[in-house]
């Protein structure tokens, strides 16, 4: 019997043509794609990919198997979709976080949007502190972003530790002020690192804010200075700062906040598939 979750994977390199892109898109370490597709060669007996330099390709075989792999996928959404009860549909006002958006949100909607088609999702991509503010204004319905600990908001998905992040970690720590790269407020991951160095009475100074993460990423690839972020969502081409070279960060945590008076059915829906599929990544990684 063919697992799932390997044709996921499979599909996914198919598609994305690499498994550092493919393990992007599904929220997975590539070492786990790599895994999945090993197995699935395993089990079918043949070689499916053909690895060189520049991309990944379909082998004959594998050619063969991905129109039954993505059959063997929507046939699993289908049952999913029926037996989950009635249909939903409507419209369903979703904010995210800018970290989360780059790193696991297309895994997380996947599932959803195939089993629940006549579901419209309106999505709001901003600071978490900014979405909190929307969604007390009414402007939104859900909500998926951090929040600091002790703060008793939401449901919880997962906690996660925040690390110091730099290209050059030895340029930036000894140019004097400590060279902070930064959202704007308010920004959770802001406040905690400034509270830190406020703390350790460490000199620092913003020479970065932005409220789009690829900016900032962009900004700590140039080698402008330290960034903040999950660790699980550390930007490609950063190193993590070593301990006890700057201040210890609190974790944040990252929770689902519904409103109240939003479609209970569509928000319990796509609070349960975001539940599942983030616990099951996290799992599998």
């Amino acid at each position: 019997m063919l697992d799932l979750t390997q044709l996921r994977s499979f599909v996914a390199v198919e598609h994305m043509g690499s498994f550092t892109l493919a393990a992007e898109r599904l929220g997975l370490g590539q070492s786990t794609v790599s895994q999945h597709i090993q197995r699935l060669e395993s089990a079918v007996g043949r070689r499916l990919l053909a690895r060189d330099t520049h991309k990944v390709l379909l082998t004959t075989d594998g050619e063969a198997l991905l129109s039954h792999a993505r059959a063997m996928l929507a046939i699993e959404a289908q049952v999913h979709s029926q037996f989950r009860g009635q249909k939903l549909r409507g419209n369903l006002r979703l904010g995210v976080s800018e970290d989360f958006v780059t790193s696991q949100l297309p895994a997380v909607l996947e599932d959803f949007v195939r089993s629940h088609p006549s579901v419209d999702l309106e999505l709001t991509v901003a600071l978490s502190g900014t979405l909190y503010e929307m969604q007390d204004n009414g402007e939104i319905d859900l909500v998926l972003a951090k929040r600091r600990l002790g703060d008793a908001r939401g449901r919880l998905v997962y906690r996660e530790p925040l690390v110091w992040l730099a290209r050059d970690p030895e340029h930036v720590l000894g140019a004097g002020p400590l060279p902070l790269i930064a959202f704007p407020p308010p920004s959770v991951t802001r406040s905690i690192a400034l509270e830190a160095l406020g703390r350790t009475q460490t000199a620092w100074r913003i020479v970065c804010t932005c409220g789009s993460l690829s900016g900032l990423t962009a900004a700590a690839r140039a080698g402008m200075g330290v960034l903040v972020q999950p660790r699980s969502m550390a930007p490609s081409g950063l190193k993590e700062i070593g301990k006890g070279r700057l201040p210890v960060l609190e974790d944040v945590e990252f929770v689902l906040v519904p409103r109240k008076g939003a479609d209970q059915a569509l928000v319990s829906a796509l609070s349960d598939d975001i539940l599942g599929k983030v616990r099951s990544l996290r799992t599998n990684a």
